[in-house]
C-alpha cells in the first residue's frame, strides 16, 4: 500500500461543495497543490462563487489568507476586489486539477490508500473533480481512510494527536500534516 494524505479547502452550503484548494502528499515526498480557477471565473457562476465565499466569514478569516498572495510590484497591481493572486502558477483550471490529481495519484502505484482528515466531504469533493463517483478514472480510490476513525479506533480523542504547528488550513500544509498524523497513528498502533 502506499499512502496519499490530502486535504482540500472548499465552500459548502449543505448541497454542494465546490472547490477551493487542495494539498497531496505521497509516501515517496511527492507533493502537489492548487487552487482552483473558478474563483476567478468571469461568468455568473463564478461571479456567485466569489460572493459566496467573501460572505462567508470563516472561509474569509481562515482559508483566503492562505491562498496565493500578491507579492513585490504585483501587489499594488492586483486589484481590491481578488480574493488571492490569481496569476499564481497553483491556480488552475478544474479540468487541469482532476487530470493532475490523476497522474499524480497513479504515480504512486497501483495499489494507493487516500487518507484524509475528518476526510468525508474532502473525498465527495475530490470525486467530484471528474463529475459522478462512477466516472472515477482508475487508480483512484473510491473511499477515503479517515485520521479521525482510525484514532478512535485506537481509543485517542482530537486533544491526544500531535498538532499541527502552522499553515492550517492551507490545504498543502494541512495534507502534510495528515501525513505525520496517520504515520503517528500507524506507528501507534504497530507498538
Amino acid at each position: 500500500m502506499t499512502a496519499i494524505d490530502y486535504d482540500l479547502e472548499f465552500l459548502e452550503d449543505g448541497r454542494t461543495i465546490d472547490l477551493i484548494s487542495i494539498g497531496m502528499v505521497c509516501e515517496n515526498g511527492r507533493e502537489y497543490y492548487a487552487v482552483s480557477l473558478e474563483l476567478a471565473d468571469p461568468s455568473r457562476r463564478g461571479r456567485r462563487f466569489r460572493r459566496r465565499v467573501r460572505q462567508h466569514s470563516w472561509l474569509m478569516e481562515n482559508v483566503v489568507p492562505n491562498l496565493p498572495q500578491p507579492h513585490g510590484d504585483w501587489r499594488m497591481h492586483m486589484p481590491e476586489k481578488w480574493l488571492f493572486n490569481y496569476r499564481d502558477p497553483a491556480v488552475k483550471s478544474r479540468q487541469r486539477i482532476a487530470r493532475e490529481v490523476a497522474e499524480f495519484i497513479r504515480a504512486a502505484g497501483p495499489d494507493v490508500e487516500l487518507w484524509a482528515d475528518y476526510g468525508a466531504y474532502d473525498h465527495v469533493a475530490l470525486a467530484q473533480l471528474w463529475g459522478p463517483m462512477i466516472a472515477l478514472p482508475d487508480g483512484v480510490p473510491m473511499f477515503t481512510h479517515d485520521i479521525q476513525q482510525e484514532a478512535r479506533r485506537q481509543g485517542l480523542s482530537w486533544d491526544d494527536l500531535p498538532k499541527q504547528e502552522s499553515g492550517e488550513h492551507n490545504a498543502l500544509a494541512d495534507a502534510r500534516h495528515n501525513q505525520t498524523v496517520r504515520r503517528w497513528l500507524a506507528d501507534r498502533a504497530a507498538s
